[in-house]
């Protein structure tokens, strides 16, 4: 029985090998597939730092769809709850880097069985869940899709799990203007709200940062956290109350910052789950964070919990 649930699109990755290559170039310089999705970089993060995590997905059977499962299965995601199609192959997303950090995306997920999961029907067998973690590209990536997400964290959150929310917005995915609609109705659910500075002020309409944090709290009653993320700036923890913590970052040599918000996400959440205090939660977040950036290709990290501890205790944060 997973304590920690995530619902989204399982994808493969092919990433440029080198930057300020553009994906429209002919020449020998992609690396891959690597297993990705963001929902799948939460869940083998979550499963990695010990917590029992499940997925509700689809992949194609094929060769694509073994890459995934085999790496979900490999760190211990319960993975009885995706989809394996033979009506479709597996979602793929080509990625490439610039020199000034920016990254461009190219998704093949509509039509896919990325998109093609259905919400349970029952909570049997989720009784267990404690956290239900949903990401804005999954509900971005297909409407129809969306709504089952919907379905899902309606299901679990009448049985009593918390609902914690990455916007992360992909404005590669953001064809359909109904898919605000859906990202509202999480926000509007959610327990613990984790948006980057840009997607909290898109979300609440308001540009002062400040105000916006306000009227996060303001549309949603039921909302317990705001987890403020900043990249290479860190993390702000906010209450009802205000400023709880400020978080900084671990310094690693980057490779490749392609899923360390997912790996953050998790990490944090499994320290509510642990019961931790929001600083030590902050802290697990932010090393696993840096471990995932320290390695190429989304999933690569060395992230383990003996892992994020150490880098805990060697830095002082």
């Amino acid at each position: 029985m997973a304590e920690i649930m995530i619902m989204g699109e399982l994808l493969v990755e092919i990433m440029r090998a080198k930057e300020d290559v553009q994906l429209f170039e002919t020449g020998e310089y992609f690396r891959g597939p690597f297993p990705s999705g963001a929902p799948g970089i939460f869940a083998s993060t979550a499963a990695r730092l010990g917590h029992s995590t499940g997925i509700i997905s689809g992949v194609g059977n094929d060769d694509f769809g073994k890459n995934i499962l085999d790496r979900m299965k490999a760190v211990g995601v319960d993975t009885r709850r995706v989809l394996v199609s033979d009506a479709a192959s597996t979602g793929a997303a080509f990625v490439t880097y610039f020199a000034d950090g920016e990254r461009k995306f190219i998704f093949h997920i509509n039509n896919t069985p990325a998109v093609m999961a259905k919400a349970p029907e029952t909570q049997e067998g989720l009784e267990d869940c404690k956290f239900f973690h949903i990401m804005g590209c999954s509900l971005m990536a297909s409407i129809p899709f969306g709504q089952e997400i919907l379905k899902t964290m309606r299901l679990l959150k009448a049985n009593g799990a918390k609902v914690s929310f990455d916007p992360n917005v992909r404005l590669e995915m953001l064809r359909d203007p109904k898919a605000m609609d859906v990202v509202q109705e999480v926000y509007r659910n959610c327990s613990v709200f984790m948006p980057g500075r840009s997607e909290i002020r898109m979300i609440t309409g308001e540009e002062d940062l400040e105000k916006a944090i306000e009227k996060a709290f303001a549309d949603n009653a039921g909302l317990e956290l705001i987890v403020l993320k900043s990249g290479s700036e860190g993390s702000k923890i906010y209450t009802r109350e205000g400023l709880a913590e400020t978080m900084g970052v671990y310094k690693v040599t980057q490779l490749d910052a392609t899923g360390a918000g997912d790996s953050y996400d998790a990490a944090f959440i499994c320290g509510l789950a642990e019961g931790k205090s929001l600083k030590d939660a902050a802290r697990m977040g932010a090393a696993a964070g840096a471990l995932n950036a320290a390695a190429f290709g989304p999933m690569e990290g060395d992230i383990s919990r003996e892992t994020v501890q150490k880098m805990i205790d060697e830095n002082d944060l």
